[in-house]
């Protein structure tokens, strides 16, 4: 099977580069060069390539701006000189199989990485198989805060008799918040949140916020 590309960067000399490369491969066959994003998106609708080589700085449209739409025609592999962790989470997030960056592969390593991402699989340069590492284990942990916030709500309920909105407040207030920040934070007026902490109180048996904090907090 042979593995149609679409090679996508403003600069002649890196797609004179890629092309080479790929032209050493039988299996892999250059459909098409683009110089933006737009052109891309334009080559990409209508040739739909199994993979779209992607640069991130460019003209008229970034490679960023275009990812999302461009990953409903191809399978993306991110080929860019930029390694900052936020474009790469980025461009793994809206859809991109693979992430290169220049200087940190070999043209064996490109060609492997072209058959990889077409046959559905991924493939990442050390920095970005670092930065994709540092994703998962963001989600992990904001999975843990989750499942202890469901706890607390949980105790909340059957401890101090709180409703879900009360436990929203009740835990942003043990974060240091004033009540103007807690409107802001659970889109409520701050009469809203006002009257959600004299519940509390009554309900936890407390008069004052400093009171309220440590019943919440303390062991039960």
């Amino acid at each position: 099977m042979t593995v149609g590309v679409l090679v996508v960067d403003d600069n002649p000399i890196v797609r004179a580069a890629v092309g080479g490369i790929l032209a050493g491969d039988d299996a892999v066959r250059v459909l098409a060069e683009a110089t933006n994003g737009r052109e891309a998106l334009d080559a990409a609708r209508r040739l739909r390539p199994d993979v779209t080589l992607l640069d991130h700085r460019m003209p008229i449209a970034d490679g960023l701006s275009v990812i999302g739409r461009l990953s409903q025609y191809s399978t993306v592999l991110v080929l860019t000189s930029d390694d900052h962790p936020e474009l790469i989470r980025g461009m793994l997030h809206h859809g991109a199989r693979g992430y290169l960056v220049h200087g940190e592969f070999d043209p064996l390593e490109l060609l492997r990485a072209v058959h990889e991402v077409a046959r559905g699989r991924g493939w990442l340069s050390p920095v970005a198989a670092s930065v994709a590492a540092s994703v998962v284990r963001d989600q992990v942990d904001r999975d843990r805060v989750q499942h202890r916030h469901a706890q607390r709500r949980l105790l909340a309920r059957s401890r101090f008799g709180l409703t879900d909105r009360e436990s929203d407040v009740m835990g942003l207030l043990c974060q240091g918040l004033s009540n103007a920040a807690i409107a802001r934070q659970l889109l409520l007026t701050e009469k809203t949140v006002k009257n959600h902490l004299n519940h509390v109180f009554a309900k936890l048996h407390v008069r004052s916020r400093t009171e309220a904090v440590v019943r919440w907090t303390e062991p039960e």
